[in-house]
């Protein structure tokens, strides 16, 4: 398992069981990797505010968000950008406790051998963003006919948006949380929650 998490540190995945489920539904289309550096920071700022803010802040694990969770006795879940790496980069969807063993003890494994910018690339290049889309940079030409380091902060927001259900959201109509997103992405440059992926970028 180790040796995985460590190849995937230098080599980007190929295909993800993820990717697989879903060609049995839908065509895939065509995909192509694309470095963090050539996606546009607002993009990068939009899915951490939309679902990490604290993601420069943790170790894979947001304790303050878990706590959270527990004492409200909510059933949402509390999940970071790394654990769904994990879970995107390396395992199946269903939910299973022993899904969710393995991607617990891979999480910490990507903390250490990954960089933070090496998480938010490979999640923005395998993560799904509709039926058949997987990557920014599929979704960023099948629904806005741009490219990934052209997306503006609007698009950003309304394709971090549709993250939490893919098959069901839409990037084209604004919604309160595409609003709250685009907040939350200018709140979190300012306030330094940014920096561990932002450091030595186009800002």
């Amino acid at each position: 398992m180790a040796g995985s998490v460590t190849l995937y540190a230098f080599l980007n995945p190929p295909l993800t069981w993820t990717m697989v489920g879903a060609a049995q539904r839908d065509p895939l289309v065509d995909r192509e990797w694309v470095p963090l550096t050539r996606i546009a920071p607002v993009m990068r700022r939009s899915v951490v505010a939309a679902e990490d803010a604290n993601f420069c802040g943790h170790w894979g694990f947001d304790m303050t968000e878990i706590r959270k969770v527990v004492a409200s006795g909510s059933s949402r879940g509390a999940s970071t950008l790394t654990q769904q790496t994990a879970k995107n980069a390396y395992l199946w969807q269903t939910r299973s406790w022993g899904r969710k063993a393995v991607e617990t003890a891979l999480t910490p494994m990507i903390e250490g051998l990954w960089s933070k910018s090496r998480i938010l690339e490979v999640y923005l290049n395998i993560a799904e963003f509709g039926p058949g889309i997987f990557g920014i940079k599929a979704a960023a030409r099948e629904y806005f006919a741009t490219t990934p380091d052209r997306l503006t902060r609007v698009q950003a927001a309304r394709l971090a948006a549709i993250l939490p259900a893919p098959r069901t959201r839409s990037p084209h109509a604004a919604s309160a949380r595409s609003r709250a997103i685009a907040d939350g992405a200018a709140t979190i440059g300012r306030d330094g929650r940014a920096d561990c992926f932002q450091r030595d970028m186009t800002p």
